[in-house]
């Protein structure tokens, strides 16, 4: 089958598109990338979906409008990256969006007297498949989270397809909105597998960038501003007594905890240590590196040789972030995905393909290891193309 995955993160700085060719069952899945593109948001939607992010307040109207608006996007990137791929929408069998995340409660909270997890994904699959004339799968985290796993990551089902190496163990880890690690010990087991949210990566990052800037810049492009910056070694290990980071696995997080209201504790944080705003961007930076690097010594490191790390998403680029990881991994082999065939902006759009895939097949695709569940998941929920 030929299946397109769409992915837009927490970052919501736009869609990505991956073409996969995908054919057999685990464990003998085939899998080729065959091309990935990208398409941004327009400035106001985007202003939108981060607004309604940071929880303020939204009506049902508006947000069912949202809803179906997204879903009208995906589906016109969908059929962009087509023309872009020279590919007949006709010849595509799949499509599996992730959607947009405008909320993720992975832990049971207090709610209307009894203990509740939720996560909602918007960007309607229904307006994918009858835009483009594709069978889409989208929604896929409820299953887990019905069966009590936090709803992520998932995508580890993919890094462990990709990455399980026989002699080596291995980390992947993806730097998007949040940085995430899949945990693959050398000739590992679906079972044996274990996958967490770190901290924030670019998310952080980028609002920092933004805030100073006045929405002039997005991101700091090659870490130029970090690397004019100083270190105040006092403010990074305010940074690093964050409490998230002390919280044991299984454990995912995202806007709910690192949005706007974090943002305004880091400016604080910044401005008691006397921080530029170019000092305050590297200790973001670093602090992102040093999360992931806190996260593998707390939690993977004293249980599970690890010889290689393999980064993707958005922060892959960040030249700053990879020498810290390098600096303060020693031993451990620091590499970008593209060295392993998967280029670094396209793995998480190409894992909603795999996802996709085995949801058409009904088979589950959640790993219970990663996410707390009690057992498999199939997951999704799949939207059928009008007949043709």
């Amino acid at each position: 089958m030929l299946v397109l995955g769409i992915m837009s993160g927490t970052s919501a700085d736009g869609m990505d598109v991956a073409l996969a060719r995908i054919s057999g069952a685990p464990p003998n899945l085939n899998t080729k990338l065959l091309g990935h593109t990208s398409k941004k948001f327009p400035p106001a939607l985007r202003r939108e979906i981060l607004r309604i992010a940071e929880q303020q307040s939204i009506s049902a109207g508006e947000l069912s409008q949202l809803n179906f608006r997204l879903g009208e996007l995906f589906a016109a990137a969908a059929l962009s990256a087509c023309r872009t791929f020279r590919v007949p929408p006709s010849r595509v069998a799949l499509i599996g969006s992730h959607g947009q995340t405008i909320f993720h409660q992975g832990r049971p909270i207090p709610y209307f007297g009894s203990p509740t997890a939720s996560t909602l994904q918007i960007g309607e699959p229904s307006v994918i498949a009858a835009r483009t004339g594709i069978t889409t799968v989208g929604d896929f985290r409820p299953a887990d989270i019905a069966l009590g796993g936090q709803g992520a990551p998932l995508v580890p089902y993919a890094d462990y397809l990709l990455y399980r190496h026989e002699k080596f163990g291995r980390v992947s880890l993806n730097l998007g909105g949040i940085a995430n690690i899949t945990v693959l010990p050398r000739a590992a087991k679906p079972q044996q597998v274990f996958a967490f949210d770190t901290g924030p990566a670019n998310m952080l990052i980028d609002a920092l960038v933004t805030h100073f800037t006045r929405g002039r810049r997005r991101f700091d492009d090659d870490a130029h501003l970090a690397l004019r910056g100083r270190s105040i070694p006092a403010l990074l290990n305010e940074l690093l007594r964050d409490p998230y980071l002390k919280l044991p696995p299984p454990k995912s997080t995202g806007r709910e905890y690192y949005g706007h209201a974090y943002l305004k504790r880091v400016l604080a944080l910044g401005r008691r240590h006397g921080a530029k705003p170019n000092d305050l961007i590297r200790a973001a930076t670093i602090f992102t590196a040093l999360s992931v690097v806190d996260a593998l010594n707390r939690f993977v490191l004293p249980k599970t040789r690890i010889h290689q790390l393999i980064v993707s998403g958005g922060g892959a680029y960040n030249p700053l972030i990879l020498a810290q990881l390098s600096a303060a991994l020693p031993g451990i082999e620091v590499l970008p995905s593209s060295r392993l065939g998967l280029p670094e902006d396209a793995k998480e759009a190409f894992a909603f393909a795999l996802l996709a895939y085995e949801s058409f097949h009904q088979r589950p695709a959640n790993l219970p290891s990663a996410t707390g569940a009690r057992g498999p998941a199939i997951l999704g929920k799949i939207s059928y193309a009008p007949p043709r």
